[in-house]
């Protein structure tokens, strides 16, 4: 029986799956579903970890093509990646 079809491979749904499997990363995901885009100053504060932390956080979000991260002058801002796979976008849309 399949449950999903889905033009991504194996390995980057289980990196998706990964960095779906953390509450913190979960709260950033939150976070920034609420204010659109966020820098990594805003989310540390917002989740109470450590700048370090929360940027460590970010990376992975930002590998497995969750979010997309640009940088404007010295800061680096998150949103959510719009070239998100739509299997990724699914499991997103039913944990955040």
């Amino acid at each position: 029986m399949v449950l999903f079809s889905s033009c991504m491979k194996d390995s980057e749904i289980e990196k998706v799956l990964k960095a779906l499997a953390n509450k913190r990363r979960l709260a950033i995901l939150k976070f920034i579903k609420k204010r659109k885009q966020a820098n990594v100053s805003e989310i540390a504060g917002e989740i109470k970890l450590s700048f370090r932390s929360t940027s460590r956080h970010l990376r992975v979000l930002v590998s497995a093509n969750i979010l997309d991260r640009e940088q404007i002058i010295l800061q680096g801002i998150y949103r959510f990646d719009n070239n998100m796979p739509s299997l990724t976008l699914k499991m997103v849309s039913v944990l955040v």
